[in-house]
């Protein structure tokens, strides 16, 4: 993967995927119903463009880097989702973060909320591994995937209204082709939350009216709209992994491991007792 994004050349920043080009306008967002498979819908996310100052800066970062990490090419485009495309578990959180998926092409790798996440998803069986510091470091994740509404890193963590908007077509097909086997999912924070349900209703689920509030622990039944039970989903929210809330005690390696097994559970995955 060496040739560079449409009209780059920066030797720091990871280039295009071959032959996929770039999304640069909102009206090639429109044409996601042709992508019948993940990998093809992670390829077209890679490349989009639609947003001038999320491109803006995710580029920046990744033309100056974190001192620490002067010597790595930054992925320095949009973050996918990762794990398999038959998951029946989704874990939604917020963006990538500058120096972490920004830097590594991979969704929560690479920086501390990462380690939490997936020490989390480790400790209650479904990751193959608690770390998770690059793209190529084995992980695997057992029947769940992760992604995020924004797949752009955003200045200060903070997409705008407008961002999230733009960038939800991404997560609406996302949902579409996970459905068939899509049984439970853990939003990490308010702004996932705010951002999925809309997301769900476009994607063929029922969301309750009023819209259900996040809070740490909230479950939501979200019935298909065809009325088939075959095809609900349980939405939890969780507290974000950001070390705001982890550093503070907000949100604990055990108040995280409990949502994350609960959800599994509703998922029908096997879990493992935490062993400390």
């Amino acid at each position: 993967m060496d040739s560079s994004p449409a009209g780059r050349s920066d030797p720091d920043i990871v280039g295009d995927l071959d032959g996929l080009g770039t999304v640069g306008d909102l009206d090639a967002l429109a044409d996601l119903d042709d992508l019948d498979a993940l990998t093809d819908l992670d390829a077209r996310i890679a490349g989009c463009r639609a947003c001038p100052r999320l491109v803006a800066w995710r580029e920046e970062v990744a033309r100056t880097r974190r001192a620490a990490f002067a010597d790595q090419t930054y992925w320095g485009r949009p973050v996918p989702g990762y794990g398999p495309a038959d998951a029946s578990l989704l874990v939604v959180g917020l963006a990538p973060a500058a120096h972490g998926g920004n830097r590594t092409g991979r969704m929560f790798t690479g920086d501390r909320s990462g380690d939490v996440l997936y020490a989390a998803l480790h400790d209650v069986g479904l990751a193959s591994r608690g770390t998770s510091v690059s793209a190529d470091d084995g992980l695997e994740l057992y029947g769940v995937r992760v992604t995020s509404p924004v797949h752009c890193a955003p200045p200060a963590n903070k997409p705008t209204p407008d961002e999230r908007d733009t960038c939800r077509p991404w997560l609406v097909r996302e949902l579409e082709l996970l459905r068939p086997t899509l049984r439970s999912v853990v939003v990490l924070g308010a702004f996932g939350w705010q951002a999925a349900l809309p997301a769900f209703a476009a994607a063929g689920w029922t969301v309750p009216r009023p819209r259900p509030v996040f809070a740490h622990g909230a479950r939501v039944s979200l019935g298909a709209q065809d009325g088939s039970a075959a095809g609900s989903v349980e939405l939890f929210g969780c507290f974000h992994v950001s070390q705001r809330n982890t550093f503070t005690g907000r949100l604990t390696p055990a108040m995280l491991r409990d949502v994350l097994r609960t959800a599994a559970e509703a998922a029908g995955l096997t879990t493992r007792p935490y062993e400390g």
